[in-house]
C-alpha cells in the first residue's frame, strides 16, 4: 500500500493524457520556441526564445512514471491539490524567510514556474503577486495534465538542455519513457539549480541532489525503503555529449531561413547521410593534424530537388579550441581553381571546344600578373580538356582573358556566387584562380546546375510548404556546354598527367569533380557530382592559418570520394536509370581524333583520342602528320619536362578507410627509361617510365636512376 499514493497521481495522469493529447507532436507554451527534425521527424536541435538550445518535445504519456514523481516530490508534492498557488508552502517559506533573515526556501508551483518561463516576473513581491495571479489564470485555461506536459517540456536542466525529452538524451543517451528509478531523481535534482547542479560540471553535487529528492519520494510514500536503497546505489554515469547533437549548424541555418515562424521545421536533412559524414570527418582531420589541418566541412545536396541532405559545418561542433561551432559550409573562402569550370564553360559558350590548344607557358598576363602552376612547371599546349582535368594554371587565366574576366564574372552570378560583388576591374585574371570569396553551399549548387544540364536552382532547405524556395530557375550554361564540362571532370585519363590515374577522384562510376587550393594554402577543396548527388567539402583551419603541403586532391579530395562511395552503395545511380552514365545531348558527338593535330584520326596517328563536338562543329579533315612529325610535336609540346612527373615533390596522399588496401596503388611516371628505388630499396618494377607501387603509410624517398642522371623527391602516406 506504500506506492497507494504514487499510483493514483500517475493513474490520473495517464488516464486523462490521452483525451488531451492526440495529435502528432506535442504542443508548446507560447515561448516563440523553433523545433527543427531532420526529413523523417528526428530531432536536431530546439531554438528557444532567441537561445540557442535542444529540446525534444514529449508527451505526457511518453515520460516514465518515476520521472513524473520526482518532479512532483521534488518541485511541488501538491501539484494536484491547489489551483496554482499553494498556500501551505507559501507560508512556510515566508516563516522561514523571516526568522532567517533571508530567503532561504521558496514556494513556486510548476504552475508559477511555468508561468515565469513564458513571462518571466520580477524578482520582488509586485512580481510574485503577478507570478500568482497569472498562476491562477493558467489554471482555469489548461488541464492539470497540459501544465505538467508543458513544464516538463522546457523546464531548463543545465546548459542549454530544454525538456525531459533532451535532458534524457543527453545525460543518459535514452528517452524519457526508459528512465531508470535513480536517473529520474537525479533529473529532477537539477531543475533547482540548473548551474549548480550541473552534472557536466559538478557531478558529484548533482548526486548528492539525487539522494535528497529520492530521500522527499520515501517520504512522500512515492516508493518504499527497498526501492529507495537500490536508487541510492545504482551509479550515475553521464554519457559523452558529442554523440547528441546531429547536424547542429543545420539546426540554426534552417531555423535562420524559416525567419522563426512555422515553430516546426521538417528540414531536409537526411539522417543516415549526416550521421555518415559525421562519423568520418574527426578521422580525416586527425590524420592531417600533422599538416596543420583542424577543421572540415561538407555539403550533400538532392540534384533534381535542391534539398539539402547533409550539411556539416566542421569536424566536432564541440571543439571549441578549434572553433568548431563556426559554419564552414557558410564562412566565405578563396576556392581556389574550384571555379575554373565556370572560365572553360564560358569560353565553350563563346564557340570553344574541349580539342582547341591553349599555350601553358611562363607569361606575363594584364597588371604584371604572373601565374605559376602547382607543379611550377609548363606543359606546352594542351587541349583545354587536358587543361581543365589537369587544373593548371597558366592556361585558365589565357582562356579568361580570352573570354573577359568580366564574361566569367557574369557567368559566376548567375551560378549562384551571391558573394562575387566586386567589379570584374576587382579581380581581374585572378578570378579564373579563385581570388574571389565564395562558401562551401553555394559552390555546391553551382556544381549542381552544372548536373542539371546548365540551370542554376535554388536550393530547398525545408520540407515545410510555408519555407518557399528562394530565386527561381537561371541558366547558366547550354546543355552542351554543360555536358562537355561534365564529361571533362569525368574523364580519369585527361586528368592522369597531373594526379595519376588512382588519385581520389577516380570513382567506379560516372563521377564529374574539382579540386581546389588556395594561393596561400590556406582552404582546399573538392566539389563533384553523380547522376543523384552533388557533393562539396572544404578542408582548412578557421582561424585562417595555412595549412602544410596539402593539396585539395591530398585533403578534400578523399573526403569527397568516401562520401561519393557512401551515397553510391546506400542511394545507388541504377536506381534512377538503367545507365548510370551522364546523358550526352542529341546534338553533341563523339568522335576519334589525333590528340597531336585535333583532326580526324589518320593511319599515320600513333594513337587517338575520343572527342565530344557539337554537330555542327564536327572536324572534316584527317591528321595529315606523319608518324616522325606527331613524335616531334608531342615532344615540342611537353617543353622541357625530364625526371619524376609523380608524385611531385613534398606531395601527400591518404588511404582511403573506405577501400581494400590491397587495391590502392600510386603509379610513379617519368618522362625517360629508368630504375625505381624507395627508400634506397630497388621496386620490383622493369626498367621503364612508370612504376605502380602499393600504397602504405609512412614518409618515403623515390629515386629514379636513367642513364645520365638521377633524379628523387620525397613525398608522404598518411593512414
Amino acid at each position: 500500500m506504500f506506492l497507494k499514493k504514487a499510483g493514483l497521481i500517475v493513474l490520473s495522469l495517464f488516464c486523462a493524457a490521452p483525451c488531451v493529447f492526440t495529435q502528432a507532436r506535442p504542443a508548446f507554451p507560447a515561448d516563440n520556441s523553433v523545433t527543427v527534425t531532420d526529413r523523417n521527424f528526428l530531432p536536431l536541435r530546439n531554438i528557444l526564445s532567441g537561445k540557442d538550445g535542444i529540446m525534444i518535445p514529449v508527451n505526457l504519456q511518453d515520460v516514465n512514471p518515476w520521472l513524473i514523481l520526482s518532479v512532483l516530490a521534488a518541485e511541488d508534492k501538491r501539484f494536484f491539490e491547489h489551483g496554482g498557488v499553494d498556500l501551505k508552502a507559501s507560508a512556510r517559506a515566508l516563516w522561514q524567510n523571516i526568522n532567517a533573515g533571508r530567503v532561504v526556501s521558496g514556494a513556486s508551483t510548476i504552475t508559477q514556474q511555468l508561468v515565469n518561463a513564458i513571462s518571466p516576473k520580477e524578482r520582488n513581491l509586485k512580481g510574485k503577486i503577478k507570478e500568482a495571479y497569472s498562476a491562477a489564470m493558467l489554471e482555469r485555461e489548461m488541464s492539470k495534465e497540459e501544465i505538467l506536459q508543458a513544464y516538463l517540456n522546457t523546464v531548463n536542466f543545465g546548459g542549454n538542455v530544454y525538456g525531459v525529452g533532451a535532458a534524457a538524451l543527453v545525460y543518459f543517451d535514452t528517452n524519457a519513457e526508459s528512465l531508470s528509478l535513480s536517473q529520474s531523481a537525479f533529473l529532477a535534482g537539477l531543475i533547482k539549480s540548473p548551474t549548480r547542479y550541473n552534472p557536466l560540471k559538478n557531478l558529484p553535487e548533482a548526486v548528492k541532489r539525487r539522494d535528497e529528492v529520492l530521500k522527499r519520494m520515501l517520504e512522500n510514500g512515492f516508493i518504499n525503503e527497498e526501492l529507495y536503497k537500490l536508487a541510492l546505489e545504482e551509479n550515475i554515469q553521464i554519457s559523452k555529449q558529442n554523440k547528441k547533437f546531429t547536424a547542429p549548424h543545420y539546426g540554426l541555418f534552417v531555423a535562420d531561413k524559416a525567419g522563426g515562424s512555422p515553430a516546426f521545421i521538417q528540414s531536409t536533412i537526411d539522417g543516415k547521410i549526416q550521421a555518415y559524414i559525421e562519423g568520418i570527418l574527426p578521422g580525416y582531420i586527425k590524420a592531417l593534424s600533422a599538416n596543420n589541418v583542424t577543421n572540415a566541412a561538407a555539403v550533400v545536396l538532392d540534384n533534381k530537388t535542391g534539398e539539402v541532405l547533409a550539411m556539416a559545418g566542421s569536424a566536432d561542433y564541440f571543439d571549441e579550441k578549434n572553433s568548431g561551432q563556426v559554419n564552414g559550409a557558410l564562412s566565405l573562402r578563396q576556392p581556389g581553381s574550384a571555379l575554373k569550370p565556370f572560365v572553360y564553360g564560358t569560353a565553350f559558350e563563346e564557340g570553344f571546344l574541349p580539342s582547341d590548344k591553349v599555350e601553358d607557358k611562363d607569361k606575363f598576363f594584364q597588371g604584371s600578373f604572373r601565374p605559376k602552376n602547382y607543379d611550377e612547371d609548363y606543359h606546352g599546349t594542351p587541349t583545354m580538356r587536358e587543361a581543365l582535368a589537369c587544373s593548371y594554371n597558366i592556361p585558365a587565366v589565357q582562356v579568361a582573358g580570352e573570354v573577359g574576366a568580366f564574361k566569367v564574372l557574369e557567368v559566376l552570378k548567375r551560378a549562384g556566387f551571391s558573394d562575387l560583388d566586386k567589379s570584374a576591374d576587382f579581380y581581374g585574371l585572378g578570378i579564373a584562380l579563385g581570388n574571389g570569396e565564395v562558401n562551401l553551399l553555394e559552390l555546391a549548387n553551382a556544381y549542381r546546375a552544372l548536373a542539371n544540364n546548365g540551370v542554376w536552382r535554388p536550393m530547398t532547405y525545408a520540407l515545410n510548404p510555408q519555407i518557399r524556395q528562394e530565386g527561381r530557375a537561371v541558366r547558366v550554361f547550354s546543355g552542351e556546354t554543360a555536358f562537355m564540362l561534365t564529361d571533362i571532370l569525368s574523364d580519369n585519363n585527361a586528368r592522369a598527367a597531373a594526379f595519376g590515374l588512382n588519385s581520389p577522384l577516380n570513382l567506379p562510376f560516372d563521377f564529374a569533380a574539382k579540386t581546389g587550393t588556395s594561393k596561400d594554402y590556406k582552404d582546399n577543396w573538392a566539389a563533384g557530382y553523380g547522376r543523384r548527388f552533388t557533393i562539396a567539402v572544404w578542408v582548412g583551419n578557421f582561424d585562417a592559418s595555412p595549412m602544410r603541403r596539402i593539396s585539395g586532391i591530398t585533403g578534400a579530395a578523399p573526403i569527397l570520394r568516401d562520401i561519393a562511395l557512401f551515397l553510391e552503395e546506400n542511394y545507388p545511380s541504377a536506381k534512377v536509370k538503367d545507365d548510370t552514365s551522364f546523358d550526352m545531348p542529341a546534338s553533341l558527338a563523339r568522335v576519334d581524333i589525333c590528340p597531336i593535330s585535333g583532326m580526324l584520326v589518320s593511319k599515320e596517328c600513333p594513337n587517338s583520342v575520343r572527342e565530344v563536338f557539337p554537330i555542327n562543329k564536327l572536324p572534316k579533315e584527317h591528321c595529315a602528320l606523319l608518324k616522325t612529325e606527331h613524335q616531334s610535336q608531342k615532344i615540342s609540346a611537353l617543353g622541357a619536362q625530364e625526371g619524376i612527373l609523380f608524385p611531385m615533390q613534398g606531395d601527400v596522399f591518404m588511404q582511403s578507410p573506405s577501400l581494400d588496401l590491397a587495391a590502392q596503388q600510386i603509379k610513379f611516371r617519368s618522362s625517360q627509361d629508368g630504375i625505381w628505388y624507395l627508400n634506397g630499396q630497388k621496386l620490383p618494377c622493369a626498367r621503364g617510365k612508370e612504376c605502380f607501387w602499393p600504397i602504405k603509410s609512412g614518409k618515403y624517398k623515390l629515386r629514379l636512376d636513367t642513364d645520365e642522371k638521377k633524379y628523387e623527391v620525397n613525398f608522404e602516406v598518411l593512414k
